[in-house]
């Protein structure tokens, strides 16, 4: 490690000793359940909000077997409010394979965890880090943030390869999960005090626009569902107020990946 990286290490514990965020919920366990269920909740969505669905999810589904006993639609009830509505469908998925295949116990192995539903590179390592204190490489936008921010100042176009070596060379073996959290929390930290450098990241995409999406249209069916229950075409219609024709081509696609069900003439969450 250069003395450049030495100093950089340094600066980043020095931040989370003192402004780390240390009390969330999900950084008070070590069990590989509860840091999935926080990895897949915070996937695109903030902090704030997922603290109060994860306490909440948790106590409903407290274990991998809670989980993959609960019906789909109780799930998706449970998951209103974080959107993504497919997040909650394949961990529900996830869980379901734990339990029959793992005994109800995730498996620490990163090939073993990349081949359960929903589970992809990130999430993989995340729980590896968080869960099972194994150090291996990991990058996320507050990770990238960071490195672009003290190594590739005046560059664009960096790519996660570029990014690597310093991940690598900066981690320690023995304490990769509270590195992570470290590094976690000085990027959210840089991206308001300094300004969102993620735009030099060759890896950058901007998110879509939620307003008047496809995917608002199908979290509102999803939530209307949830809220008022069995509903047929019609009063599906008046309760998502949006175009008839593009309502009808997204609550097919809900049917057609099990996250609807008609019966009848009526449509309901999955039981």
């Amino acid at each position: 490690m250069t003395s450049i990286e030495k100093r950089f290490v340094l600066t980043v514990w020095e931040f989370y000793k003192s402004d780390g965020r240390h009390k969330l919920p999900w950084r008070q366990t070590k069990d590989p359940y509860q840091i999935l269920v926080s990895e897949v909740m915070l996937q695109q969505t903030q902090v704030d909000r997922v603290i109060p669905k994860y306490k909440e999810f948790l106590t409903t589904f407290p274990t991998f077997s809670a989980l993959a006993e609960a019906s789909l639609g109780a799930v998706l009830g449970h998951w209103q409010g974080l959107g993504y509505n497919r997040r909650a469908k394949m961990l529900h998925e996830c869980a379901q394979a734990v339990v029959r295949d793992y005994g109800g116990k995730l498996p620490k192995d990163e090939a073993q965890l990349r081949a359960l539903p929903g589970i992809g590179p990130y999430t993989a390592r995340a729980v590896q880090a968080f869960a099972f204190g194994i150090a291996e490489p990991l990058i996320e936008t507050n990770v990238r943030t960071v490195y672009i921010h003290h190594f590739f100042t005046d560059e664009t176009d960096v790519t996660d390869a570029m990014l690597l070596p310093y991940i690598e060379r900066t981690l320690p073996m023995d304490n990769s999960r509270e590195w992570y959290y470290a590094l976690m929390d000085y990027g959210s930290h840089l991206k308001r005090t300094v300004g969102n450098n993620i735009t030099k990241s060759k890896h950058y995409t901007k998110q879509s626009t939620f307003k008047g999406s496809n995917r608002q249209i199908r979290g509102a069916i999803i939530r209307q569902l949830t809220t008022l229950g069995n509903l047929s075409y019609k009063k599906l219609l008046v309760a998502v107020p949006f175009d008839e024709l593009r309502v009808a081509a997204q609550l097919e696609r809900l049917i057609e990946e099990g996250m609807v069900v008609l019966t009848g003439q009526t449509y309901q969450l999955p039981n």
